[in-house]
């Protein structure tokens, strides 16, 4: 069945179409034209641009990766249409070999029926981190990185494990990042004490991404750079999560401008909390309150967040990080190519499936299509 989109833009790969059709045939994009003579859906003033791509959430609407309970990835994919995202990774926490052992499997037998967002693969946040900055992870189940160990998750999964981040400065780390690339597993660094040193050693490696920058590393003093002066000196992919609680804007806008917007992403770290209001949850075996837009644990920690991705996109362009398409960019196209996944999702282009987001110039969003269907509507 064909259908037509008509918006006032429309946000390509380098490129913005103004008041333009967007052609949509069996989920795929066919082509995009200035004049359109057949019927057509109008949104108007609004704009087209890609689905949102979170490549760090671990759970939405009181559901949550670790625990490994039949169902509730759908009731994530589901419930992320709310914020935009059409492509995910669902991510694990630090947890005992045996509950990851279950997240995976089960991960491996669900991701193809999720009704909502597309599970793009499984992102490890963990277990090889260390205790100085363990964040909401629990030491008990933190070790140095077991090449024979992630095999065995990744044949548990069906060889979906797209990411997994350890901390430099464990042992054996340049063995297993490299181990880990020849498995189609991208490596990220976090919740460490490396030295700059140590990190800028692991991205000779190959590994590609600093999580969640500045949150559960060490930070940058004149005389040791640290994690955060490695992410900002090196050319890896940072993720950022900008809900205005984990990062100041302005250490934000200092990554950006650093970096550039085509190697800083947007991710949400979102937790089981996300969509559910304020109250009691908890994140693996630790109590989470969440209040005032933040989940915190009862040290009064950050427990990963409760912010929806589209909010992110928000805060970027409202920081005047980055304009709108800029801003866009790293919810979608940098994230995917972090990960390599820039040929399956975050573009839009002809041939591609038609998994796009309405939004304003305010970045308000109003419907989320995955497969040219209307799946979720504000």
């Amino acid at each position: 069945m064909k259908k037509v989109f008509k918006a006032s833009k429309i946000f390509l790969e380098n490129e913005i179409l103004e008041n333009a059709f967007m052609v949509v045939e069996d989920k795929k994009i066919t082509d995009f034209l200035t004049e359109y003579d057949g019927e057509y859906e109008d949104f108007g003033d609004k704009i087209i641009a890609p689905g949102l791509v979170d490549t760090h959430v671990h759970g939405y609407k009181n559901a949550d990766v670790t625990d490994a309970i039949e169902g509730e990835l759908n009731t994530m994919s589901v419930g992320m249409l709310e914020m935009g995202v059409t492509s995910f990774l669902p991510t694990t926490l630090t947890s005992s070999v045996e509950q990851l052992n279950k997240a995976v499997e089960l991960i491996g037998k669900e991701y193809k029926d999720a009704k909502g967002a597309k599970i793009k693969g499984i992102f490890m946040e963990g277990p090889y981190f260390t205790e100085e900055f363990k964040g909401a992870q629990n030491p008990a189940y933190m070790s140095d990185p077991s090449i024979e160990q992630l095999k065995i998750w990744q044949d548990l999964s069906g060889g979906i494990i797209k990411k997994i981040a350890i901390a430099p400065e464990r042992n054996g780390v340049e063995e297993f990042i490299k181990a880990a690339k020849e498995m189609g597993i991208y490596v990220a660094l976090a919740h460490s004490n490396a030295t700059s040193e140590e990190a800028l050693n692991a991205v000779d490696a190959g590994a590609n991404i600093f999580i969640h920058l500045y949150n559960g590393m060490r930070g940058l003093h004149h005389r040791e750079p640290g994690m955060v002066g490695a992410a900002l000196a090196s050319d890896a992919f940072a993720e950022l999560i900008c809900d205005g609680h984990h990062v100041h804007p302005t250490a934000a806008k200092i990554a950006v401008k650093t970096k550039g917007h085509d190697k800083v992403l947007l991710i949400t770290d979102c937790m089981r909390a996300g969509g559910m209001g304020e109250g009691e949850s908890h994140l693996g075996e630790f109590k989470v309150i969440v209040k005032d837009g933040t989940a915190r644990l009862e040290s009064g920690s950050l427990a990963g967040s409760i912010l929806d991705l589209i909010d992110g996109v928000k805060n970027v362009k409202n920081w005047n990080i980055a304009d709108l398409k800029q801003a866009v960019d790293m919810a979608t196209k940098v994230p995917a190519k972090s990960v390599g996944l820039e040929d399956e999702c975050g573009i839009l282009a002809v041939g591609r499936d038609a998994d796009f987001i309405v939004i304003d110039k305010d970045v308000n969003l109003y419907n989320t299509y995955v497969n040219g269907e209307k799946l979720f509507t504000k």
